[in-house]
């Protein structure tokens, strides 16, 4: 069959495929995770990951920042190592391409947000409205809020409705619309990547918890109650920080470093050893997760249930136990491919994969949802 009457066939019968892709393009490399619905299941197919960094000249591991060409490529390179046999799919955007803000507007009729938003937005954002998409939900009144009165004093009702609003980079938009049409994929929606990523990670839950996104550039943290995402902060340091830091102290190659950084983690106690450089980025990271989380305390008078790391740095050894001593929070790494069916004999290997595929599989999930 010739392209173009496969093409063609593959776009008439695309609303009867049930298999759908969830493509993560993460600084670092991307992650691929095909499902299909079946029996009213999300049940995996095949999933996989390629570095991006030789498609820049650099090594394994590193960020880098790519044209639509080069991602494409790489795009291909990995839906055919992965076997994959769908083109439906969604994409991630990055939240350096975005940014999340949260603002209060009179109460108001929800149809009178569309109208109100982007008035309100302009104060808050420092390019021309032109340049950015926006998004945004009004998120429901706290629960707290329906007794009249705390601490033995009256409480003023707020009349306010607090907005989420979410503003994306057109130019992000755009680079994503032609990786699409380079690739030959049918992508209905981008999602930015922190709330495919409190898809896949979470549980449901009415206290708040914390996701920590330990990626390959920077470390995004932030909070989500009820299923609502109420704070986040993006700390500018990764993984990658700690490789370079191993680099340069004992003097060897990023890729050296980065094999003896999965050895040996931060498990170590001796002066000069791996572990304390290792340590230097951990406590700088989870000292700035402290302060985050402190705030949001403060504003809420509300702790943190628990913290779930994620990401490709969420497995450094040693991570876990020193997040949960120095935070002083229940820490676990995130596991979503529970969310997903896959053969039992699997169950290992995606407990370790996980953390690195939460965005894609939070991407695949809603798709199939739209399904």
């Amino acid at each position: 069959m010739s392209n173009s009457i496969s093409d063609f066939f593959n776009s008439l019968f695309a609303s009867k495929d049930s298999k759908v892709l969830g493509i993560d393009i993460g600084s670092s490399s991307v992650k691929v995770i095909q499902l299909k619905k079946q029996g009213g299941k999300a049940v995996l197919e095949t999933y996989g990951e390629i570095a991006l960094g030789p498609y820049a000249g650099t090594d394994l591991g590193r960020a880098t920042v790519l044209s639509a060409d080069k991602i494409s490529e790489a795009i291909r390179d990995l839906l055919k190592e992965s076997n994959t046999t769908t083109v439906n799919s969604a994409l991630s955007i990055s939240i350096g391409s975005s940014f999340i803000i949260f603002i209060k507007m009179p109460s108001a009729e929800e149809k009178n947000f569309s109208e109100m938003v982007p008035i309100e937005a302009r104060k808050y954002i420092p390019v021309p409205i032109s340049e950015v998409t926006l998004d945004w939900w009004a998120i429901p009144k706290d629960e707290k809020t329906v007794s009249e009165f705390q601490n033995g004093q009256k409480v003023e009702e707020d009349k306010n409705t607090e907005i989420l609003l979410i503003v994306i980079n057109n130019e992000a938009l755009n680079k994503n619309r032609e990786i699409q049409k380079l690739v030959g994929l049918q992508t209905s929606f981008s999602e930015v990547e922190i709330f495919s990523c409190m898809r896949a990670a979470l549980e449901p839950s009415l206290s708040p918890q914390v996701i920590m996104d330990f990626g390959a550039g920077s470390t995004k943290v932030f909070v989500v109650e009820r299923g609502i995402l109420k704070a986040s902060h993006v700390i500018n340091r990764g993984s990658q920080d700690i490789t370079m830091s191993i680099s340069k102290s004992m003097n060897i190659s990023f890729d050296e470093a980065e094999k003896i950084k999965i050895k040996e983690g931060i498990l170590g106690i001796d002066k000069n050893s791996v572990s304390e450089i290792s340590s230097i980025t951990v406590d700088y990271i989870l000292s700035e997760t402290g302060r985050f989380i402190m705030n949001y305390y403060k504003k809420s008078e509300k702790k943190i249930s628990k913290i779930v790391l994620t990401g490709g740095g969420a497995l450094l050894r040693g991570l876990k136990e020193k997040a949960q001593v120095s935070l002083e929070t229940p820490v676990e790494v995130a596991d979503p491919f529970s969310k997903v069916e896959y053969p039992a004999f699997l169950e290992e290997v995606l407990k370790t994969a996980g953390p690195e595929f939460t965005v894609a599989i939070g991407l695949a999930i809603r798709k199939l949802q739209e399904m």
